[in-house]
């Protein structure tokens, strides 16, 4: 599976931005998919995932209530809605797939390259 991420940049305090991460190769509808963040001189955190049937949504507290995760199995795409921003929300976005919707990055198999937000304060 390839993995490609788009839809960052450079957004206000409050504002919202919606991430894509667009899949080929391997059937995507089989694995469910995360988002991680990565900000300067920090570890990878987990974000937000969802099972490979889009049934089940897990979220970090930090985002939970103004962060959704989708996905579209037919258009091979995750999304990433993320609404209320806050500039500790600056980061390099990326994707992942794997077999279990996991809070742990080592649980993913595929990953995408990062997609940077930057939130103004």
């Amino acid at each position: 599976v390839q993995l490609q991420a788009s839809g960052g940049g450079l957004v206000q305090a409050g504002g919202s931005l919606r991430l894509s991460c667009a899949a080929s190769g391997r059937t995507f509808s089989n694995y469910a998919k995360g988002w991680f963040r990565q900000a300067p001189g920090k570890e990878r955190e987990f974000v937000a995932a969802i099972s490979w049937n889009g049934v089940s949504t897990y979220y970090a507290d930090s985002v939970k209530a103004r962060f959704t995760i989708s996905t579209d199995n037919a258009k091979n795409t995750v999304y990433l809605q993320m609404n209320s921003l806050k500039p500790e929300g600056t980061a390099v976005y990326s994707c992942a797939a794997g077999p279990p919707a996991s809070y742990y990055s080592r649980e993913y198999d595929y990953w995408g390259q990062g997609t940077q937000v930057t939130v103004s304060s």
